[in-house]
């Protein structure tokens, strides 16, 4: 049965029920707090003296349309009048963004507004649902992990970090997962060299997918699994994973045959039962390959729910799920659909039932098994 959205019951109630999905829009959530500015750590202040940039001068990586309502929105203004209101409040969310730039300062700061004051959820926190995430790039050209904001109200002034060694070096910004960002400011230690970095926009791989997708519930934005991809495969990633939504509905096809990517990666399953996903599951492929005759297309299964071995009907979802969907590419290959690949979902967070928050949503460690699984089809198509 599809599920058209969730109230703050059901969403505080998944991770018993192992239903796969969450949903979080502006003025919705849990936690609360005034806004107001939030301290970058415990007894910090901020130095007057920083030089403060709006990102918006430059842009931001992991945006699929221009045409928006709010600069960090993640669909087109117009897509407002088409999809239904949960997806479009679930847009708002600046998923798998990212700002670049490269700087010799000592200290680099961040100072943002978010959309909504509820900054973190019972099983995902603040620093992934609403923080701000910092990786450097190193000597031998690796992105690494830097610092990342914690905030603890709507507005948020941080020092990333602080002490860093003398040189000049490319940085990568990762925006909040489950929260909007009304505006967005990086700042540098006073007579620091800064220079923008343009968003990337050729050679992106497009996820379409579910809360997972989106991010849930990776401790920081630059953890969620896309992310973690796009550093691997030095790529730029748009994220449409629409929390607890992802229905395949024609409306949504539709948009996604508008971008042009290197490979479509479709990864809805968490979020459908075989009926949907046999009446839904070749029209979207269909869609997109009649839009793109040669973009390869990833068909992925839904992860391994971890107490499946437990529970009788959570292994029936998964075997019915499945069965349609490679039912799906079957009928595709047969008729003669070429460049698509297939990931099955058995393997994906291991063997150990370790790799969740709750059963449903892949830790930190769930994520990185996940981009393993992927990297293996994707080395092949990219």
């Amino acid at each position: 049965m599809e599920r058209r959205g969730l109230d703050r019951k059901q969403v505080l109630g998944l991770a018993a029920l192992g239903a796969g999905a969450m949903v979080l829009g502006p003025g919705t959530g849990r936690a609360e707090a005034d806004a107001g500015a939030a301290a970058p750590d415990a007894g910090e202040t901020i130095d007057e003296g920083v030089t403060w940039r709006d990102v918006r001068q430059w842009g931001v990586e992991g945006k699929g349309w221009e045409d928006t309502a709010l600069f960090y929105d993640r669909l087109p203004a117009r897509a407002e009048a088409s999809v239904r209101p949960v997806i479009w409040r679930l847009s708002r969310n600046s998923s798998g963004m990212q700002v670049r730039f490269r700087t010799d300062s000592a200290a680099v700061y961040a100072r943002y507004v978010l959309t909504s004051p509820s900054l973190a959820m019972p099983h995902m926190p603040a620093t992934g649902v609403s923080g701000l995430d910092l990786y450097a790039q190193d000597s031998r050209g690796r992105e690494r992990w830097a610092g990342v904001a914690r905030p603890t109200a709507r507005a948020v002034e941080a020092r990333l970090v602080s002490g860093v060694d003398p040189g000049m070096r490319r940085y990568t910004a990762y925006l909040p997962l489950y929260n909007g960002v009304e505006s967005l400011e990086i700042g540098v230690e006073p007579g620091a060299s800064f220079h923008p970095v343009a968003p990337r926009t050729r050679g992106t791989v497009l996820f379409y997918g579910s809360s997972i997708a989106q991010g849930a519930c990776a401790s920081r934005p630059g953890m969620a699994f896309p992310a973690i991809l796009g550093r691997r495969f030095g790529r730029p990633t748009v994220n449409l994973g629409f929390s607890g939504n992802a229905f395949m509905e024609p409306e949504v096809a539709d948009l996604l045959a508008e971008l042009d990517p290197a490979v479509y990666v479709i990864d809805c399953l968490p979020n459908m039962g075989p009926e949907l996903v046999a009446e839904r599951g070749e029209p979207l492929i269909r869609r997109l390959r009649a839009a793109r005759p040669h973009t390869p297309i990833v068909m992925a299964e839904d992860r391994t729910y971890s107490h499946a071995w437990l529970v009788g009907a959570l292994r029936e979802r998964h075997h019915g799920s499945r069965g349609a969907y490679r039912e799906v590419y079957r009928n595709l290959r047969r008729s003669g659909v070429r460049g698509l690949s297939y990931l099955r979902g058995e393997d994906i967070l291991g063997d150990d039932d370790e790799a969740t928050t709750d059963g449903s949503h892949p830790s930190d460690l769930g994520m990185a098994r996940y981009a393993d699984a992927y990297a293996k089809v994707l080395r092949t198509v990219l």
